[in-house]
């Protein structure tokens, strides 16, 4: 399971979030082999004054949450699709996009009504 948050401000990134779902998607789909249909994307777009970073205005937080089990090899590699693919397809300066991963146990979710661990995934997360 992977769900994607993305923070940045309102005005920039408001009327781009399907270009920004689909550039994360894109890569995770190669990177991670996340299946084409699993799209879990959420926007938190905010407004000026309640974001605070010494970057631009087109500064972009990106927060993966996943299943744990992801390699570091399958990390790195996410990390660098996402700033050798995503940022130039976005137009954003590598100073103004941070990815952070959040890996938790499957045990730790519910899905569907059971626990992480009790899904049939129908992908691999240990890559």
């Amino acid at each position: 399971m992977v769900h994607v948050t993305v923070s940045g401000l309102r005005r920039v990134w408001g009327e781009r979030r399907t270009e920004v779902s689909d550039a994360l998607h894109s890569v995770l789909v190669r990177q991670w082999q996340i299946p084409e249909d699993k799209r879990f994307h959420r926007f938190l777009l905010l407004d000026d004054g309640d974001l605070l970073v010494p970057r631009s205005e087109a500064y972009l937080l990106v927060e993966v949450l996943c299943f744990a089990g992801r390699s570091r090899e399958a990390k790195r590699a996410l990390v660098r699709a996402v700033f050798d693919d995503v940022a130039p397809a976005l137009g954003i300066a590598v100073d103004d996009l941070e990815l952070v991963v959040v890996e938790s146990p499957r045990e730790s979710w519910g899905i569907r009504g059971l626990a992480g661990d009790e899904l049939a995934l129908g992908y691999r997360v240990d890559v």
